[in-house]
């Protein structure tokens, strides 16, 4: 039998619904229970992939090339289950598979409504694609209010009738804020936010209260008269010290246990190994390294989560803490090496994340030819790739005017639009006039690795699977000018056309791909490519 769990959010959004259900899917696999998450997200966009990342953060993309919302990782991090095209969806796609099929006619000439049909979307979409799980746990976005959400909370609501309450289990996340001018914690939005759910038709189960201070049990109780809870169903969310500590106060609290006991099973012990020896090599690290990101969208950094996620990991690995410092690449847009160096001159590594367009891109060459240069290493992701590409043919092949198509028609074009490509026995095709999405190269592609390079040492494998989001493409008829000046094609496509992994020999550790290896990082599994990176600027670090 499948149970289904449904997380919303109350009061104010970012307190951490996608977090809490990533943990715990976590707690319950650790009670030898099999899950899965999906993410129901009330905007109108179709998916992520056209959205600013300074608005929404990360784009995530799933191994059958979803682009999807940023809570996925948090899902894939915690559980290692592998997520999919059906575990996200959104009302834009909703809406848009409900026109569909009412120009097809399969709707028989009804008037099309938000009940039944698009609430019979949602309700096809939570219950599609399901095999043997125990669990399926589903996070509602935005908050419970919004008048985007409604459809979904309506669709929840008569799921849970169909389901019954020992088929189904609403969680409520909220918050407590803490009034420090009256020195009191505050239990009244909580109650307001419980009763806009109720107004919906939705009574919560269980409440998950966020919270800076410890919740003294009288008011613990209070919520609960108030909210219409047991006391036992209130699980106070306190900050951690790290999220890696979440599942271990979560389980504490109690939150998997009374998720047991609302569906009437036996409350087996979990094994936390796991995560107590994550957490404490977490806080009790060896050393600390300083990595220095450098992108365009580092005015949010959730625009870059995974990214800061798999090099934590690298870290954990290497039992380093690592400093982060996220840096605008349009600051080094400058012939001024002062600037670089009074930014990066004690850093222990740098790191050239994914991105689009023009703007900042010099100034994400002028750092990695400083990197380069003084035997910083380095790792490029992405676009990163496409810009140490562009840094060695210009500084090092004799062609200052190497440039990508992306940034228009000028110059000698070592990165353009690859316009057809073979993917397993298919061949795919993309023009300059499909739709954005339509031009990306998504989803896990292979990867054949040279023997005897640095990308072989860290793989120990001559073939890898990672997942691209790109449009552009380094040509590989440049390949023997790169490997002039001293830049190694080391990973290529199964066909052999399109470069997806280049390296320096003469350099400490200096590497770039044209993946997305962050998406596959867990703290449990780091990423080879983060914890050798991390290891490498721990011995920079030493050295300097």
């Amino acid at each position: 039998m499948t149970r289904y769990i449904f997380i919303t959010g109350g009061v104010v959004s970012s307190l951490g619904k996608g977090l809490a259900s990533a943990v715990l899917g976590s707690l319950l696999q650790l009670r030898g229970y099999k899950v899965r998450l999906r993410k129901l997200d009330p905007y109108l966009n179709v998916d992520p992939g056209t959205m600013s990342p300074t608005q929404h953060g990360e784009v995530f993309v799933t191994d059958d090339g979803a682009e999807t919302d940023l809570d996925l990782g948090h899902y894939e991090r915690f559980t290692g289950v592998t997520t999919k095209k059906t575990d996200n969806v959104t009302t834009g796609r909703i809406y848009s598979d409900v026109l569909a099929r009412e120009r097809k006619g399969d709707y028989l000439g009804a008037t099309i409504q938000v009940i039944p049909h698009v609430t019979d979307a949602i309700k096809e979409f939570v219950r599609n694609d399901i095999t043997d799980e125990d669990f399926v746990l589903c996070e509602i976005g935005g908050t419970v209010g919004d008048i985007e959400s409604l459809p979904f909370l309506e669709a929840i609501r008569q799921l849970r009738n169909e389901l019954g309450s020992d088929g189904s289990c609403i969680v409520h996340v909220t918050l407590l804020p803490y009034i420090h001018a009256a020195g009191e914690l505050k239990t009244k939005p909580t109650q307001h936010s419980v009763k806009e759910l109720q107004s919906v038709g939705l009574q919560p189960d269980i409440l998950l209260c966020r919270t800076e201070q410890p919740v003294p049990i009288e008011q613990r109780n209070k919520i609960g008269q108030f909210c219409n809870v047991d006391g036992d169903d209130v699980i106070i969310a306190e900050d951690a010290s790290s999220i890696y500590y979440v599942p271990l106060a979560y389980n504490e609290q109690g939150f998997d246990k009374q998720i047991c006991r609302h569906f009437k099973l036996d409350d087996t012990k979990p094994d936390l190994n796991r995560w107590i020896s994550i957490a404490n090599d977490y806080e009790n690290p060896e050393g600390e390294i300083t990595i220095a990101i450098v992108g365009k969208y580092t005015s949010l950094q959730d625009s870059y989560k995974s990214l800061g996620e798999a090099i934590t990991h690298g870290g954990i690995a290497n039992k380093l803490r690592v400093k982060v410092e996220w840096i605008d690449s349009e600051l080094f847009e400058t012939d001024n090496d002062d600037i670089l160096a009074h930014y990066l001159a004690d850093i222990s590594g740098l790191l050239v994340p994914g991105g689009f367009g023009k703007r900042g891109s010099e100034g994400k060459i002028n750092a990695i030819r400083f990197a380069r240069q003084r035997h910083v290493p380095f790792l490029g992701i992405c676009f990163g790739m496409q810009m140490a590409v562009l840094e060695s043919a210009r500084t090092l092949a004799n062609l200052p005017n190497a440039n990508s198509s992306e940034f228009g028609d000028g110059g000698e074009l070592l990165v353009g639009l690859m316009t057809e490509w073979i993917s397993a026995n298919s061949v795919e095709q993309r023009t300059d006039f499909d739709d954005m999405g339509g031009t990306m190269r998504l989803g896990a592609y292979q990867c054949l690795i040279k023997e005897e390079s640095l990308a072989h040492k860290i793989y120990e494998s001559d073939k890898i699977s990672e997942r691209h989001r790109h449009r552009y493409e380094v040509n590989i008829n440049y390949e023997k000018i790169l490997a002039e000046a001293g830049l190694y094609i080391s990973g290529l496509s199964p066909d052999g056309r399109l470069p997806e992994i280049v390296e320096r020999k003469d350099h400490p550790f200096f590497i770039a791909v044209q993946f997305h290896p962050e998406l596959k990082s867990k703290p449990f599994q780091p990423h080879p490519l983060f914890t050798q990176f991390t290891s490498a600027a721990g011995k920079h670090s030493r050295l300097v």
